[in-house]
Protein backbone atom coordinates (compact mmCIF):
# COMPACT_ATOMS: atom_id res chain seq x y z
CA UNK A 1 0.00 0.00 0.00
CA UNK A 2 1.31 3.47 -0.50
CA UNK A 3 2.62 4.99 2.60
CA UNK A 4 0.17 7.83 3.15
CA UNK A 5 -2.91 6.48 3.35
CA UNK A 6 -5.21 7.72 0.71
CA UNK A 7 -8.81 8.89 0.89
CA UNK A 8 -10.12 6.37 -1.34
CA UNK A 9 -10.07 2.94 -0.73
CA UNK A 10 -9.50 1.65 -4.40
CA UNK A 11 -6.39 3.85 -4.58
CA UNK A 12 -4.67 2.40 -1.42
CA UNK A 13 -4.52 -0.72 -3.74
CA UNK A 14 -0.85 -1.12 -4.99
CA UNK A 15 -0.21 -2.56 -8.76
CA UNK A 16 0.59 -5.79 -8.25
CA UNK A 17 -2.63 -6.55 -6.22
CA UNK A 18 -4.61 -5.01 -9.46
CA UNK A 19 -2.38 -7.12 -11.82
CA UNK A 20 -3.22 -10.34 -9.54
CA UNK A 21 -7.02 -9.87 -9.47
CA UNK A 22 -7.59 -8.76 -13.34
CA UNK A 23 -8.70 -5.19 -12.12
CA UNK A 24 -6.21 -3.12 -14.71
CA UNK A 25 -8.21 -4.10 -17.39
CA UNK A 26 -11.88 -3.82 -15.98
CA UNK A 27 -11.69 -0.82 -14.57
CA UNK A 28 -10.78 0.50 -17.90
CA UNK A 29 -12.60 -1.45 -20.44
CA UNK A 30 -15.13 1.24 -20.95
CA UNK A 31 -13.15 4.45 -21.61
CA UNK A 32 -10.44 2.95 -24.14
CA UNK A 33 -12.72 3.48 -27.12
CA UNK A 34 -12.51 7.49 -27.34
CA UNK A 35 -15.06 10.00 -29.75
CA UNK A 36 -12.74 12.01 -31.86
CA UNK A 37 -14.10 15.32 -31.41
CA UNK A 38 -13.49 18.58 -33.99
CA UNK A 39 -10.68 21.22 -32.25
CA UNK A 40 -12.97 24.66 -32.16
CA UNK A 41 -9.37 26.23 -32.12
CA UNK A 42 -7.92 27.66 -35.21
CA UNK A 43 -4.71 27.90 -33.13
CA UNK A 44 -3.03 24.70 -33.97
CA UNK A 45 0.29 25.23 -36.25
CA UNK A 46 3.25 23.83 -34.61
CA UNK A 47 4.14 25.33 -31.33
CA UNK A 48 1.00 27.67 -31.16
CA UNK A 49 -1.64 25.20 -29.81
CA UNK A 50 -3.51 27.15 -27.13
CA UNK A 51 -7.29 26.18 -26.99
CA UNK A 52 -8.78 27.35 -23.77
CA UNK A 53 -8.40 27.15 -19.79
CA UNK A 54 -10.57 24.51 -18.08
CA UNK A 55 -9.09 25.11 -14.91
CA UNK A 56 -7.49 27.81 -13.19
CA UNK A 57 -6.67 25.56 -10.08
CA UNK A 58 -4.63 22.09 -9.27
CA UNK A 59 -3.67 20.21 -6.20
CA UNK A 60 -0.63 18.41 -5.22
CA UNK A 61 -0.12 15.27 -3.30
CA UNK A 62 2.72 12.83 -2.96
CA UNK A 63 2.57 9.54 -1.31
CA UNK A 64 4.83 6.01 -2.29
CA UNK A 65 3.46 3.61 -4.46
CA UNK A 66 4.53 -0.07 -4.26
CA UNK A 67 5.77 -1.93 -7.21
CA UNK A 68 5.04 -5.41 -7.61
CA UNK A 69 8.14 -6.68 -5.88
CA UNK A 70 7.61 -4.19 -3.08
CA UNK A 71 10.00 -1.60 -3.71
CA UNK A 72 7.85 2.02 -2.80
CA UNK A 73 8.36 4.46 -5.48
CA UNK A 74 7.88 8.55 -4.27
CA UNK A 75 4.68 9.70 -6.77
CA UNK A 76 3.97 13.40 -7.41
CA UNK A 77 0.63 13.84 -8.11
CA UNK A 78 -0.87 17.09 -9.73
CA UNK A 79 -5.12 17.39 -10.55
CA UNK A 80 -7.03 19.92 -11.82
CA UNK A 81 -9.36 21.27 -9.12
CA UNK A 82 -12.12 23.47 -8.38
CA UNK A 83 -12.27 25.96 -5.20
CA UNK A 84 -9.41 24.08 -3.57
CA UNK A 85 -11.05 20.66 -4.13
CA UNK A 86 -8.85 18.09 -6.55
CA UNK A 87 -11.60 17.76 -9.42
CA UNK A 88 -13.43 14.27 -9.78
CA UNK A 89 -12.50 13.57 -13.70
CA UNK A 90 -11.95 11.41 -15.31
CA UNK A 91 -9.15 12.84 -16.75
CA UNK A 92 -6.13 11.49 -19.55
CA UNK A 93 -3.10 11.15 -17.14
CA UNK A 94 0.32 12.52 -18.24
CA UNK A 95 3.52 11.21 -15.92
CA UNK A 96 7.60 11.55 -16.26
CA UNK A 97 9.80 8.51 -14.92
CA UNK A 98 12.34 11.00 -13.40
CA UNK A 99 15.36 11.41 -10.61
CA UNK A 100 13.24 12.73 -8.13
CA UNK A 101 9.70 14.05 -7.92
CA UNK A 102 10.97 17.90 -7.25
CA UNK A 103 11.22 18.44 -11.41
CA UNK A 104 14.35 19.83 -10.28
CA UNK A 105 16.55 20.75 -13.87
CA UNK A 106 19.72 18.45 -12.73
CA UNK A 107 17.27 15.62 -13.13
CA UNK A 108 17.94 16.02 -16.53
CA UNK A 109 15.26 17.28 -18.28
CA UNK A 110 16.15 20.54 -19.23
CA UNK A 111 15.30 24.39 -18.03
CA UNK A 112 12.56 25.15 -15.66
CA UNK A 113 10.38 26.77 -18.17
CA UNK A 114 8.83 26.91 -21.47
CA UNK A 115 9.66 22.75 -21.60
CA UNK A 116 9.55 19.81 -20.54
CA UNK A 117 9.22 21.03 -16.78
CA UNK A 118 6.20 22.70 -17.62
CA UNK A 119 4.35 20.30 -18.77
CA UNK A 120 2.23 20.00 -15.40
CA UNK A 121 0.70 23.00 -16.54
CA UNK A 122 -1.39 20.89 -18.76
CA UNK A 123 -3.42 20.32 -15.42
CA UNK A 124 -5.11 23.53 -16.74
CA UNK A 125 -6.40 21.62 -19.51
CA UNK A 126 -7.92 18.93 -17.91
CA UNK A 127 -5.12 16.48 -17.33
CA UNK A 128 -3.57 14.57 -14.38
CA UNK A 129 0.06 14.64 -14.24
CA UNK A 130 2.26 12.90 -12.50
CA UNK A 131 6.04 12.76 -11.32
CA UNK A 132 7.41 9.50 -10.24
CA UNK A 133 11.47 9.20 -9.23
CA UNK A 134 13.01 5.92 -10.34
CA UNK A 135 14.12 3.00 -7.80
CA UNK A 136 16.51 4.17 -6.41
CA UNK A 137 17.01 7.97 -6.94
CA UNK A 138 15.29 10.87 -5.72
CA UNK A 139 12.40 9.97 -2.87
CA UNK A 140 12.30 6.20 -3.88
CA UNK A 141 12.91 3.64 -2.30
CA UNK A 142 15.33 0.63 -4.07
CA UNK A 143 18.66 0.55 -5.30
CA UNK A 144 19.27 1.70 -8.81
CA UNK A 145 21.12 -1.73 -10.87
CA UNK A 146 21.93 0.06 -13.88
CA UNK A 147 20.29 3.23 -15.95
CA UNK A 148 17.30 2.60 -17.71
CA UNK A 149 17.48 -1.21 -17.07
CA UNK A 150 14.62 -3.82 -17.06
CA UNK A 151 13.58 -3.35 -13.07
CA UNK A 152 13.02 0.58 -14.23
CA UNK A 153 11.05 -0.43 -17.47
CA UNK A 154 8.62 -3.00 -15.32
CA UNK A 155 8.21 -0.55 -12.94
CA UNK A 156 7.04 2.19 -15.85
CA UNK A 157 4.33 -1.07 -16.46
CA UNK A 158 3.19 -0.95 -13.15
CA UNK A 159 3.02 2.71 -12.72
CA UNK A 160 0.93 3.01 -15.96
CA UNK A 161 -1.42 0.46 -15.39
CA UNK A 162 -1.73 2.01 -11.82
CA UNK A 163 -3.03 5.62 -13.13
CA UNK A 164 -4.85 4.27 -15.82
CA UNK A 165 -6.81 2.10 -13.20
CA UNK A 166 -7.77 5.35 -10.60
CA UNK A 167 -10.83 6.90 -10.45
CA UNK A 168 -9.60 10.17 -11.37
CA UNK A 169 -8.85 8.38 -14.60
CA UNK A 170 -10.45 7.86 -18.16
CA UNK A 171 -7.79 4.72 -18.63
CA UNK A 172 -5.65 7.02 -21.41
CA UNK A 173 -1.88 7.32 -20.32
CA UNK A 174 0.57 9.47 -21.87
CA UNK A 175 4.59 9.45 -20.86
CA UNK A 176 6.79 12.25 -21.28
CA UNK A 177 10.51 13.18 -20.74
CA UNK A 178 13.91 14.73 -21.71
CA UNK A 179 17.19 13.22 -21.68
CA UNK A 180 17.25 10.58 -18.61
CA UNK A 181 13.75 10.66 -18.44
CA UNK A 182 13.31 10.56 -22.39
CA UNK A 183 15.21 7.31 -22.37
CA UNK A 184 12.51 6.15 -19.73
CA UNK A 185 9.84 7.06 -21.73
CA UNK A 186 10.57 5.32 -24.23
CA UNK A 187 11.47 2.63 -22.13
CA UNK A 188 8.18 2.65 -20.98
CA UNK A 189 6.85 2.11 -24.12
CA UNK A 190 9.19 -1.10 -24.84
CA UNK A 191 7.15 -3.30 -21.99
CA UNK A 192 3.47 -2.57 -24.06
CA UNK A 193 1.75 -1.21 -21.18
CA UNK A 194 -1.74 -1.85 -22.30
CA UNK A 195 -2.98 1.89 -21.05
CA UNK A 196 0.19 3.86 -22.19
CA UNK A 197 -1.27 6.16 -26.05
CA UNK A 198 1.15 8.40 -26.71
CA UNK A 199 4.89 8.37 -26.10
CA UNK A 200 6.89 12.59 -26.11
CA UNK A 201 10.67 11.94 -25.59
CA UNK A 202 13.38 14.30 -26.53
CA UNK A 203 17.31 13.85 -26.25
CA UNK A 204 17.57 10.03 -25.75
CA UNK A 205 19.62 7.49 -26.68
CA UNK A 206 18.14 4.92 -29.74
CA UNK A 207 21.33 2.95 -28.92
CA UNK A 208 23.56 3.25 -25.97
CA UNK A 209 26.72 2.29 -27.36
CA UNK A 210 25.89 4.49 -30.25
CA UNK A 211 24.96 7.49 -27.94
CA UNK A 212 27.22 6.76 -25.09
CA UNK A 213 31.08 5.57 -27.02
CA UNK A 214 30.46 7.20 -30.70
CA UNK A 215 32.69 5.50 -32.33
CA UNK A 216 33.88 3.63 -29.61
CA UNK A 217 35.39 7.24 -28.02
CA UNK A 218 33.79 8.29 -24.58
CA UNK A 219 33.66 11.76 -25.31
CA UNK A 220 30.74 13.25 -23.92
CA UNK A 221 29.42 15.19 -20.82
CA UNK A 222 28.14 12.41 -17.89
CA UNK A 223 28.00 9.21 -16.79
CA UNK A 224 24.76 9.59 -14.95
CA UNK A 225 23.23 9.85 -11.42
CA UNK A 226 26.26 9.39 -8.18
CA UNK A 227 24.48 11.18 -5.85
CA UNK A 228 25.46 11.20 -1.45
CA UNK A 229 23.23 10.28 1.22
CA UNK A 230 23.12 14.54 1.91
CA UNK A 231 22.47 15.04 -1.47
CA UNK A 232 19.12 12.59 -1.61
CA UNK A 233 18.05 14.34 1.46
CA UNK A 234 17.81 17.71 -0.13
CA UNK A 235 15.19 16.50 -2.09
CA UNK A 236 11.58 17.11 -0.86
CA UNK A 237 10.07 14.00 1.18
CA UNK A 238 6.49 12.86 0.14
CA UNK A 239 3.80 13.86 2.17
CA UNK A 240 3.34 13.22 5.60
CA UNK A 241 7.49 12.39 6.30
CA UNK A 242 7.88 15.72 8.06
CA UNK A 243 10.80 13.96 10.21
CA UNK A 244 12.09 12.60 6.77
CA UNK A 245 12.74 9.50 8.05
CA UNK A 246 11.60 7.65 5.11
CA UNK A 247 13.99 10.34 2.70
CA UNK A 248 17.34 9.07 4.81
CA UNK A 249 16.15 5.30 4.50
CA UNK A 250 15.50 5.80 1.10
CA UNK A 251 19.31 7.71 0.46
CA UNK A 252 20.87 5.22 2.74
CA UNK A 253 19.47 2.24 0.51
CA UNK A 254 20.08 4.21 -2.53
CA UNK A 255 24.23 3.73 -1.56
CA UNK A 256 23.95 0.18 -2.36
CA UNK A 257 23.74 1.39 -6.34
CA UNK A 258 25.94 0.68 -9.44
CA UNK A 259 28.47 3.19 -9.64
CA UNK A 260 27.74 4.10 -13.21
CA UNK A 261 31.08 5.65 -13.87
CA UNK A 262 32.65 2.52 -13.15
CA UNK A 263 30.27 0.31 -15.27
CA UNK A 264 30.43 2.64 -18.98
CA UNK A 265 34.15 2.65 -18.52
CA UNK A 266 34.19 -1.08 -18.07
CA UNK A 267 32.46 -1.46 -20.95
CA UNK A 268 34.68 -0.36 -24.27
CA UNK A 269 33.12 -3.15 -26.66
CA UNK A 270 28.96 -3.13 -27.20
CA UNK A 271 29.39 -6.89 -26.09
CA UNK A 272 31.27 -5.87 -22.98
CA UNK A 273 29.82 -7.96 -19.73
CA UNK A 274 29.30 -5.82 -16.89
CA UNK A 275 29.92 -7.36 -13.51
CA UNK A 276 27.71 -4.83 -11.82
CA UNK A 277 24.26 -5.63 -13.62
CA UNK A 278 25.32 -8.92 -14.40
CA UNK A 279 24.34 -8.01 -18.25
CA UNK A 280 25.59 -6.79 -21.65
CA UNK A 281 24.25 -3.57 -20.76
CA UNK A 282 24.85 -1.59 -23.75
CA UNK A 283 22.25 -3.98 -25.19
CA UNK A 284 19.69 -3.93 -22.06
CA UNK A 285 19.95 -0.12 -21.70
CA UNK A 286 19.39 0.09 -25.09
CA UNK A 287 15.67 0.95 -26.64
CA UNK A 288 16.94 -0.29 -30.06
CA UNK A 289 16.80 -3.78 -28.63
CA UNK A 290 13.47 -3.79 -28.27
CA UNK A 291 12.57 -2.52 -31.32
CA UNK A 292 10.19 -5.56 -32.35
CA UNK A 293 8.02 -4.47 -29.28
CA UNK A 294 8.05 -0.96 -29.73
CA UNK A 295 6.18 -1.13 -33.30
CA UNK A 296 3.84 -4.00 -32.21
CA UNK A 297 2.87 -1.38 -29.18
CA UNK A 298 1.78 0.90 -32.22
CA UNK A 299 1.83 3.62 -30.15
CA UNK A 300 2.49 7.45 -31.59
CA UNK A 301 6.01 8.61 -30.39
CA UNK A 302 6.94 12.12 -31.02
CA UNK A 303 10.69 13.10 -30.54
CA UNK A 304 12.44 16.19 -29.87
CA UNK A 305 15.88 17.65 -30.42
CA UNK A 306 18.40 20.06 -31.03
CA UNK A 307 21.01 20.59 -33.81
CA UNK A 308 23.16 21.01 -30.84
CA UNK A 309 22.89 18.25 -28.98
CA UNK A 310 25.02 15.13 -28.67
CA UNK A 311 21.94 12.88 -29.35
CA UNK A 312 20.40 14.34 -32.62
CA UNK A 313 21.62 11.41 -34.14
CA UNK A 314 19.64 9.16 -31.80
CA UNK A 315 16.18 10.93 -32.59
CA UNK A 316 16.46 10.64 -36.25
CA UNK A 317 17.55 6.59 -35.53
CA UNK A 318 13.79 6.66 -33.89
CA UNK A 319 12.00 8.39 -36.56
CA UNK A 320 13.53 5.69 -39.09
CA UNK A 321 12.91 2.69 -36.96
CA UNK A 322 9.64 3.40 -35.36
CA UNK A 323 6.46 3.59 -38.54
CA UNK A 324 4.58 6.99 -37.35
CA UNK A 325 6.98 8.64 -35.40
CA UNK A 326 7.05 12.29 -35.64
CA UNK A 327 10.62 14.27 -35.06
CA UNK A 328 10.76 17.98 -34.06
CA UNK A 329 14.29 19.56 -34.30
CA UNK A 330 15.55 22.77 -33.67
CA UNK A 331 18.93 24.59 -33.12
CA UNK A 332 18.87 24.00 -29.39
CA UNK A 333 21.33 22.45 -26.74
CA UNK A 334 20.25 19.13 -24.90
CA UNK A 335 16.55 19.25 -24.07
CA UNK A 336 16.07 23.50 -24.65
CA UNK A 337 13.36 25.13 -26.71
CA UNK A 338 14.13 28.72 -27.06
CA UNK A 339 11.78 30.40 -28.75
CA UNK A 340 9.50 27.97 -29.57
CA UNK A 341 6.03 26.81 -28.05
CA UNK A 342 7.10 23.00 -27.00
CA UNK A 343 4.43 22.66 -24.00
CA UNK A 344 2.11 24.02 -27.14
CA UNK A 345 3.05 21.18 -29.24
CA UNK A 346 2.89 18.53 -26.72
CA UNK A 347 -0.58 19.73 -25.68
CA UNK A 348 -1.68 19.33 -29.55
CA UNK A 349 0.32 15.52 -29.35
CA UNK A 350 -1.41 14.28 -26.16
CA UNK A 351 -4.69 16.28 -26.65
CA UNK A 352 -4.95 14.46 -30.65
CA UNK A 353 -3.73 11.07 -28.88
CA UNK A 354 -5.68 11.09 -25.46
CA UNK A 355 -8.37 12.81 -25.43
CA UNK A 356 -9.50 12.34 -29.51
CA UNK A 357 -9.55 16.07 -30.44
CA UNK A 358 -8.71 16.41 -34.00
CA UNK A 359 -5.59 19.07 -33.66
CA UNK A 360 -4.76 18.70 -36.79
CA UNK A 361 -1.15 16.86 -36.08
CA UNK A 362 -1.92 13.62 -38.22
CA UNK A 363 -2.38 15.31 -41.26
CA UNK A 364 1.20 16.82 -41.22
CA UNK A 365 4.39 15.78 -42.58
CA UNK A 366 6.39 13.50 -39.72
CA UNK A 367 9.33 15.81 -39.65
CA UNK A 368 9.55 19.62 -38.65
CA UNK A 369 12.88 21.91 -38.06
CA UNK A 370 14.61 24.58 -38.34
CA UNK A 371 18.11 25.38 -40.07
CA UNK A 372 20.02 27.63 -38.11
CA UNK A 373 21.71 30.66 -40.35
CA UNK A 374 25.19 31.09 -40.36
CA UNK A 375 24.56 35.19 -40.31
CA UNK A 376 22.02 34.80 -37.48
CA UNK A 377 23.05 36.41 -34.07
CA UNK A 378 20.53 34.25 -32.23
CA UNK A 379 18.19 30.95 -32.96
CA UNK A 380 14.99 32.82 -32.15
CA UNK A 381 12.47 33.71 -35.50
CA UNK A 382 13.48 30.71 -37.43
CA UNK A 383 11.73 29.87 -40.64
CA UNK A 384 10.58 25.94 -39.60
CA UNK A 385 10.71 23.37 -42.51
CA UNK A 386 8.26 20.21 -43.08
CA UNK A 387 10.01 17.12 -44.68
CA UNK A 388 8.38 13.73 -45.01
CA UNK A 389 11.40 11.70 -45.10
CA UNK A 390 15.10 11.91 -43.51
CA UNK A 391 17.31 13.36 -45.16
CA UNK A 392 14.56 15.34 -47.28
CA UNK A 393 13.68 15.49 -50.54
CA UNK A 394 16.26 17.23 -52.24
CA UNK A 395 19.30 16.36 -50.60
CA UNK A 396 22.60 14.73 -52.80
CA UNK A 397 25.26 14.20 -50.84
CA UNK A 398 28.54 14.22 -53.38
CA UNK A 399 31.71 13.07 -52.00
CA UNK A 400 34.20 16.19 -51.63
CA UNK A 401 37.72 15.55 -51.76
CA UNK A 402 40.34 16.61 -49.32
CA UNK A 403 43.12 17.44 -50.93
CA UNK A 404 46.86 17.14 -49.96
CA UNK A 405 47.41 20.86 -50.66
CA UNK A 406 44.91 21.79 -47.61
CA UNK A 407 42.00 22.34 -50.25
CA UNK A 408 38.68 21.12 -49.75
CA UNK A 409 37.41 19.64 -53.22
CA UNK A 410 40.65 19.62 -54.77
CA UNK A 411 42.37 16.08 -55.71
CA UNK A 412 46.08 16.69 -55.21
CA UNK A 413 47.96 13.71 -53.66
CA UNK A 414 49.70 14.19 -50.52
CA UNK A 415 49.66 13.62 -47.02
CA UNK A 416 48.44 16.11 -44.14
CA UNK A 417 49.67 14.98 -40.80
CA UNK A 418 49.59 16.13 -37.27
CA UNK A 419 50.94 15.71 -33.64
CA UNK A 420 48.70 14.81 -31.07
CA UNK A 421 48.56 17.28 -27.96
CA UNK A 422 46.05 15.85 -25.42
CA UNK A 423 46.47 19.86 -23.74
CA UNK A 424 44.61 21.32 -26.27
CA UNK A 425 41.69 23.38 -24.89
CA UNK A 426 38.62 25.16 -26.30
CA UNK A 427 39.76 29.12 -27.13
CA UNK A 428 35.79 29.88 -25.69
CA UNK A 429 33.56 28.37 -23.25
CA UNK A 430 32.50 25.39 -24.24
CA UNK A 431 30.47 25.12 -21.47
CA UNK A 432 29.63 21.70 -19.50
CA UNK A 433 27.35 18.94 -18.65
CA UNK A 434 25.16 18.00 -20.97
CA UNK A 435 24.85 21.00 -22.93
CA UNK A 436 28.85 21.26 -23.77
CA UNK A 437 29.69 22.37 -27.19
CA UNK A 438 32.62 20.90 -29.32
CA UNK A 439 34.84 23.35 -30.55
CA UNK A 440 37.52 24.41 -33.21
CA UNK A 441 41.39 24.65 -31.73
CA UNK A 442 43.39 26.89 -33.65
CA UNK A 443 46.53 24.69 -34.36
CA UNK A 444 44.94 21.51 -33.52
CA UNK A 445 45.26 18.91 -36.40
CA UNK A 446 44.78 19.92 -39.88
CA UNK A 447 42.08 21.82 -41.93
CA UNK A 448 40.19 21.79 -46.05
CA UNK A 449 39.21 24.74 -46.69
CA UNK A 450 36.48 25.63 -49.73
CA UNK A 451 36.80 28.65 -51.78
CA UNK A 452 34.43 31.23 -50.98
CA UNK A 453 30.97 30.68 -51.24
CA UNK A 454 29.43 32.76 -54.51
CA UNK A 455 25.82 31.67 -53.01
CA UNK A 456 23.82 30.60 -50.10
CA UNK A 457 24.08 27.04 -49.19
CA UNK A 458 22.01 24.59 -46.91
CA UNK A 459 23.84 21.44 -45.41
CA UNK A 460 21.30 19.13 -44.69
CA UNK A 461 21.66 15.32 -43.56
CA UNK A 462 24.12 13.33 -42.23
CA UNK A 463 27.71 13.75 -43.35
CA UNK A 464 30.15 11.10 -43.99
CA UNK A 465 33.65 10.78 -43.48
CA UNK A 466 36.00 8.62 -45.67
CA UNK A 467 39.48 8.86 -44.35
CA UNK A 468 42.50 7.24 -45.16
CA UNK A 469 44.88 7.68 -42.31
CA UNK A 470 48.17 6.39 -41.23
CA UNK A 471 49.74 6.18 -37.06
CA UNK A 472 53.02 5.69 -35.39
CA UNK A 473 50.55 3.91 -32.98
CA UNK A 474 48.72 0.20 -33.22
CA UNK A 475 45.15 2.91 -32.57
CA UNK A 476 44.48 6.31 -32.24
CA UNK A 477 41.47 8.46 -31.88
CA UNK A 478 40.26 10.37 -35.15
CA UNK A 479 37.41 13.35 -35.11
CA UNK A 480 35.89 15.56 -37.90
CA UNK A 481 34.14 18.55 -37.48
CA UNK A 482 32.66 19.97 -40.37
CA UNK A 483 32.86 24.01 -39.49
CA UNK A 484 32.19 27.48 -41.13
CA UNK A 485 34.14 30.21 -41.53
CA UNK A 486 33.29 33.49 -41.70
CA UNK A 487 34.52 36.31 -43.71
CA UNK A 488 36.55 37.73 -40.43
CA UNK A 489 37.63 34.55 -39.63
CA UNK A 490 35.69 33.14 -36.79
CA UNK A 491 35.61 29.62 -37.27
CA UNK A 492 32.10 27.82 -36.05
CA UNK A 493 31.61 23.78 -35.42
CA UNK A 494 28.57 22.55 -37.67
CA UNK A 495 28.64 19.06 -36.57
CA UNK A 496 31.01 17.12 -35.75
CA UNK A 497 32.02 12.95 -35.82
CA UNK A 498 34.45 10.50 -34.24
CA UNK A 499 36.22 6.91 -34.75
CA UNK A 500 38.78 4.38 -32.49
CA UNK A 501 40.86 3.47 -35.51
CA UNK A 502 40.88 0.05 -34.41
CA UNK A 503 37.11 -0.18 -34.50
CA UNK A 504 36.78 0.76 -37.80
CA UNK A 505 35.13 -2.72 -38.94
CA UNK A 506 31.67 -2.12 -40.87
CA UNK A 507 28.95 -4.26 -40.56
CA UNK A 508 25.13 -4.47 -41.44
CA UNK A 509 23.67 -2.42 -39.52
CA UNK A 510 20.72 -3.96 -37.20
CA UNK A 511 18.29 -1.28 -37.81
CA UNK A 512 17.30 1.51 -40.21
CA UNK A 513 19.74 4.23 -40.70
CA UNK A 514 20.15 7.25 -42.89
CA UNK A 515 21.44 6.15 -46.67
CA UNK A 516 25.18 5.63 -46.73
CA UNK A 517 25.52 6.22 -43.39
CA UNK A 518 28.31 2.96 -42.20
CA UNK A 519 27.31 1.15 -38.86
CA UNK A 520 30.75 -0.43 -36.54
CA UNK A 521 29.67 -3.18 -34.32
CA UNK A 522 32.39 -2.61 -31.94
CA UNK A 523 32.51 -6.26 -30.92
CA UNK A 524 35.44 -7.09 -28.49
CA UNK A 525 36.36 -9.75 -31.80
CA UNK A 526 36.24 -6.66 -33.67
CA UNK A 527 38.87 -4.62 -32.55
CA UNK A 528 41.75 -4.73 -34.90
CA UNK A 529 45.33 -2.40 -34.21
CA UNK A 530 46.94 -1.39 -37.22
CA UNK A 531 50.98 -1.48 -37.99
CA UNK A 532 52.36 1.66 -37.56
CA UNK A 533 52.57 3.39 -40.26
CA UNK A 534 50.11 1.33 -42.45
CA UNK A 535 47.42 3.46 -44.51
CA UNK A 536 44.07 2.50 -43.15
CA UNK A 537 40.81 3.51 -44.11
CA UNK A 538 38.53 4.65 -41.63
CA UNK A 539 34.28 5.14 -43.07
CA UNK A 540 32.34 6.64 -40.21
CA UNK A 541 28.95 9.21 -40.03
CA UNK A 542 29.17 12.81 -38.39
CA UNK A 543 25.98 13.66 -36.72
CA UNK A 544 22.86 14.95 -38.69
CA UNK A 545 23.03 18.89 -38.95
CA UNK A 546 20.27 21.56 -40.41
CA UNK A 547 22.28 24.81 -41.21
CA UNK A 548 22.54 27.37 -43.78
CA UNK A 549 25.67 29.23 -44.49
CA UNK A 550 25.75 32.27 -46.27
CA UNK A 551 27.55 33.82 -49.48
CA UNK A 552 30.83 35.21 -48.39
CA UNK A 553 31.81 32.54 -46.00
CA UNK A 554 33.67 29.02 -46.83
CA UNK A 555 33.65 25.34 -45.55
CA UNK A 556 36.05 23.87 -43.81
CA UNK A 557 36.60 20.33 -42.37
CA UNK A 558 39.14 19.87 -39.23
CA UNK A 559 40.57 16.39 -38.33
CA UNK A 560 42.26 16.09 -35.30
CA UNK A 561 43.56 13.45 -32.51
CA UNK A 562 42.17 14.76 -29.19
CA UNK A 563 38.80 16.21 -28.81
CA UNK A 564 38.76 18.46 -25.16
CA UNK A 565 35.86 16.79 -24.57
CA UNK A 566 37.45 13.61 -24.80
CA UNK A 567 36.94 11.45 -21.11
CA UNK A 568 38.37 7.85 -22.44
CA UNK A 569 42.20 9.40 -23.84
CA UNK A 570 44.19 6.79 -25.20
CA UNK A 571 47.16 6.30 -22.90
CA UNK A 572 49.56 6.92 -25.66
CA UNK A 573 47.90 9.21 -27.36
CA UNK A 574 49.71 12.15 -26.52
CA UNK A 575 52.37 13.10 -29.15
CA UNK A 576 51.06 10.76 -31.94
CA UNK A 577 51.77 11.25 -35.35
CA UNK A 578 48.84 11.06 -37.30
CA UNK A 579 48.37 11.59 -41.37
CA UNK A 580 45.61 11.77 -43.64
CA UNK A 581 46.24 11.08 -47.30
CA UNK A 582 45.05 12.45 -50.21
CA UNK A 583 44.75 11.61 -54.27
CA UNK A 584 43.92 8.52 -56.73
CA UNK A 585 45.79 6.32 -54.44
CA UNK A 586 44.72 6.85 -50.81
CA UNK A 587 41.87 8.78 -51.42
CA UNK A 588 39.94 11.09 -48.22
CA UNK A 589 36.76 12.67 -48.65
CA UNK A 590 33.95 13.85 -47.03
CA UNK A 591 30.08 13.64 -48.30
CA UNK A 592 28.46 17.02 -47.32
CA UNK A 593 24.82 16.57 -47.64
CA UNK A 594 23.36 19.39 -49.45
CA UNK A 595 19.85 20.86 -50.21
CA UNK A 596 18.40 22.51 -53.13
CA UNK A 597 16.57 25.07 -53.10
Amino acid sequence: MPENPRPSRRRTLTVSALVAVGLVAAVVVAVLVVPRQENASAESSLGSYRPATQFTEHVSESFYLPMRDGTRLAVRLDRPAVDGRAAPGPFPVLWQHSLSIDRKPEDGAGPETGGIQTIPTLTDHGYVVAQVARRGNGQSFGVRRGYNDRLEAGDAYDVTEWLAAQPWSDGNVGVYGCSNTGDAAMHALTVRPPHLKAVLAGCFSWDKYDAWRVGGISAQWGYGPSRTVEQDLANNPVDGDGSRTLLREAAVEHQKATPLADMWRGMPFRDSWSPAPQSRFWSEGSVATYADQIRAADVPVYVIGGWRDELRGQGVATLLNVPGSRLLIGPWEHCENTGFGLVEEAHRFFDQHLKGIDTGIDTEPPIHYATPDSDAADATGLEWKSAQSWPPAGTTAPPTALGGDGVLGSTAAGARGFTVDTAAECPTDPGSGATIQPCHVPGSGTSWTGPVLDRDTELTGTPVADLTVRTDRRDAHVFAYLEDVAPDGTTTVITEGRQQVSLRAEHPAPYALPPGVPWHRAHAADAAPVAPGEATRLRFAMLPTSYLIRAGHRVQITVTGYDPRETGVLPDADGARIDVLSGPANPSSVALPQRAG
